[in-house]
């Protein structure tokens, strides 16, 4: 039997009972999900859906991420709900190709780990899938494990197995909609000029689970934790004089009152010029460098490849003596004479991340 798998939080608990209820059927896992976005949040999945399929020693084969088609198939339709329109379009997309690659491997039956998910209509799923018995011959089987207690099933293996439980269908447009009703920030989307692997991000979390594929591989015990955290997205920034930009670059949790603020250097103390004006100081490449033993050659360099995160909040306690600092701290080639204009737009939020702790 092929198995359509959306995520390793719906099909690891979907294919233990699969095996469980038929174990003499052979089960070859099918990972075909282009509505997945950004692309990383996609590596991400798939990497735990790996994990979950060699824990449970069954094939998986990744199918192709062709996202522009997926995007041309829901055209119109990015205004609708959960369980709406879209959703639908999507089933029959991914059950089309599924059922493509069923008969490519010789296989008459199929069903997908979806039918598992809360957010997702079991109804839909079903109408999706006979519709492609009806015109490809390969019968979708509507295996309903949500009843019974099963949800509290799926939550307890979740959490058993420490998969990785992402908070969104994976659509851009769910996302988009879900983000909205949730007043919170998109910040999956963020990809930075400087590199950098952001606190919470996607590129974070593909990290810390391919550290604790590599635990498991040297059974070294560990455990993921969840903690609570005040997260910073920098969305623009420059510095200017006059009509000219100079190369600037705002340590991490740098913030001022307003969007942009005006002002001269008023004095410096111990290699820190400080603006007369929202708590805003600058300091020299040249400092930068020192008090972070590296080797940048101007400030340029350092925009676009920026230091890890953690070097930037060393600094940053150095510099101000305080845990709690966000006052705007900004590098630059060197200390401007005149009027100084800074733009500096950001967002600080609480949110909460994952930690890996060795046991």
């Amino acid at each position: 039997m092929l198995v359509h798998i959306c995520c390793s939080v719906d099909s690891h608990f979907f294919m233990e009972k699969l095996q469980q209820e038929f174990p003499d059927e052979k089960l070859i896992g099918f990972f075909y999900d282009p509505n997945i976005h950004p692309y990383s949040e996609y590596q991400l999945r798939l990497l735990d859906v790996e994990r979950s399929c060699k824990k449970l020693g069954i094939e998986l084969i990744e199918g192709q991420y062709d996202f522009e088609d997926w995007m041309n198939a829901v055209r119109g339709l990015e205004k609708e709900p959960e369980k709406g329109a879209r959703c639908e379009v999507c089933f029959d997309r991914r059950f089309e190709v599924s059922a493509y690659k069923a008969l490519e491997l010789g296989e008459k039956s199929m069903t997908t780990t979806l039918l598992v998910s809360p957010l997702k209509s079991q109804e839909q799923l079903k109408k999706s899938g006979d519709v492609f018995h009806a015109t490809h011959g390969v019968e979708f089987i509507a295996f309903d494990y949500r009843k019974n207690g099963g949800s509290n099933d799926q939550s307890r293996v979740s959490k058993e197995e420490q998969l990785y439980r992402q908070d969104y269908c994976g659509c851009i447009f769910g996302l988009t909609m879900q983000r909205d009703q949730q007043h919170r920030l998109m910040d999956e989307m963020f990809s930075p000029l400087s590199r950098q692997i952001l606190p919470a991000s996607i590129e974070e979390r593909i990290e810390l689970y391919t550290k604790r594929m590599d635990l498991e591989d040297s059974n070294i015990p560990y455990k993921i934790i969840r903690e609570r955290f005040l997260n910073y997205r920098l969305m623009r920034a420059s510095v200017k004089t006059g009509t000219v930009i100079i190369p600037s670059y705002p340590l991490f949790y740098s913030t001022i009152n307003r969007t942009s603020t005006e002002g001269k250097i008023d004095f410096e103390i111990n290699g820190q010029f400080f603006l007369n004006r929202e708590e805003v100081r600058f300091i020299t490449l040249q400092t930068f460098n020192t008090l972070t033993a590296s080797v940048y050659k101007n400030t340029q360099e350092l925009m676009f490849n920026a230091p890890a995160i953690e070097i930037e909040m060393a600094l940053r306690a150095k510099l101000t003596e305080s845990a709690f600092n966000t006052s705007a701290i900004i590098v630059v080639d060197e200390i401007p004479a005149a009027k100084i204009t800074l733009l500096l737009e950001t967002k600080t939020y609480d949110d909460t991340k994952e930690k890996l702790l060795l046991l």
